[in-house]
């Protein structure tokens, strides 16, 4: 039998069951539009991290409290108080950290902020200026507050776009004193709609002196992170190494596996994303996966059927001449077109919708996230479409040739 002549005939014994035919490859496109969109969104949310990571500057280098988190014991670490003054002190001394150009402590956390009968609940962030400066990122009204206000713990804040909104309305909102935590701080910057920023959204922060959080706000003497600028990206392994060595030294820690804090460039933050991303990718594309061994079970039920009421035309195929081989190979064909056409619309619709997501994300949160169809999630929806009708439709294949021709053409 020619290959021609059986891939008409397998589509003709589809055809002549349309219905049956749309549903037996539902599974198989609900399951290769959920792989598609898994690593399309996935990919676009990689690629938006990365982007907002490099955003910073190769320069920046991240001191955070407690042990680098590789599992939840050590996330849970990271709200240790193990940076103080003492270590910011330190680190400023240009005998410890020479390469050190800036270093800004930071505090941050949520409290209720009111003005008025408004009450708004944003991110405060205590820092200084050097964090509009890595952000490139300024008040379009306003100003940033000063080195003097840093040290006079002045009640100052420079509040976001919706922040200003949700206070303020339409009223001018410079000069006027927001109260948080029974202290009233005067709005001395806002910035005009930003959006997401690294991990920040600038639209819903409100910017104050970090020794103004500490002291008025949160009520600690310690720091949520440090973050340091190197002179140049050729000193940041010397830089990352002094950093350790000083808060070492600060700290009486002899052993690096018991250090209470954790250095990381912006190259190892870039990298550790990656690698969550990619493994949360397969982990969400495999669970997704299983609707396909669903719809795969689906097929091979559907064929032992369409066998059974084909007993007739199987029988009359063989004794016009047809081989065991030649009813297999029509039977494994006609899933595989079933499986195949099914990963094929899977591959559309998950394009699709991928796209119509970016689009929204994009167009009504201001996130920047690009459409990516990644050329390995065609291929693999493909691939494992066909290899499900491949696999799943042997079983049946196998049972229609089998049949005797003789007890087939008396089947009714």
């Amino acid at each position: 039998m020619r290959s021609r002549y059986l891939l008409k005939t397998a589509i003709i014994g589809l055809k002549t069951h349309k219905s049956r035919s749309l549903l037996t490859i539902l599974g198989i496109v609900i399951g290769i539009t959920s792989i598609i969109m898994v690593m399309s969104l996935g990919q676009g949310a990689q690629n938006l991290i990365l982007e907002q990571i490099q955003s910073v500057g190769s320069k920046i280098i991240g001191v955070s409290p407690g042990k680098h988190p590789t599992s939840l014991t050590d996330s849970l670490s990271t709200f240790t108080d193990s940076l103080k003054k003492r270590d910011l002190e330190s680190l400023l001394n240009k005998g410890n950290v020479p390469h050190a150009q800036e270093i800004m402590p930071v505090v941050f956390g949520s409290e209720s902020a009111t003005y008025g009968n408004e009450i708004y609940v944003p991110t405060i962030f205590g820092g200084t200026s050097m964090g509009f400066r890595i952000y490139d990122t300024y008040p379009n009204q306003g100003r940033v507050f000063t080195e003097e206000e840093i040290l006079g713990y002045s009640e100052v804040a420079i509040i976001g776009s919706e922040v200003k909104d949700e206070l303020f309305g339409n009223d001018d909102a410079l000069g006027q004193k927001i109260k948080i935590k029974g202290r009233n701080l005067r709005v001395v910057g806002i910035l005009p709609k930003t959006g997401q920023v690294s991990f920040l959204n600038f639209d819903k922060v409100i910017f104050v002196p970090y020794t103004t959080a500490q002291q008025y706000i949160f009520g600690i003497k310690h720091y949520n992170r440090l973050v340091v600028e190197a002179d140049s990206e050729a000193n940041i392994e010397a830089t990352v190494s002094d950093i350790e060595r000083t808060l070492r030294n600060n700290h009486n820690i002899t052993d690096p596996d018991k250090d209470d804090f954790f250095v990381e460039t912006q190259a190892d933050a870039m990298a550790m994303v990656s690698t969550i991303m990619s493994a949360l990718t397969v982990f969400l594309a495999a669970i997704a996966a299983i609707s396909l061994v669903v719809g795969g079970i689906g097929i091979m039920n559907i064929m032992l059927v369409s066998v059974t009421e084909r007993t007739h035309e199987i029988g009359l195929r063989k004794a016009l001449g047809a081989t065991n081989n030649n009813i297999l190979s029509q039977f494994l064909l006609e899933a595989i077109i079933l499986t195949g056409l099914g990963g094929i619309i899977g591959i559309a619709l998950g394009g699709a919708l991928s796209f119509l997501i970016a689009t929204v994300l994009t167009n009504f949160y201001g996130m920047e996230w690009g459409f990516f169809l990644p050329l390995s999630s065609v291929i693999l929806g493909i691939g494992v479409s066909s290899a499900i009708g491949l696999i799943f439709g042997i079983y049946p294949a196998r049972q229609a040739a089998k049949k005797d021709p003789i007890e087939a053409l008396r089947y009714e």
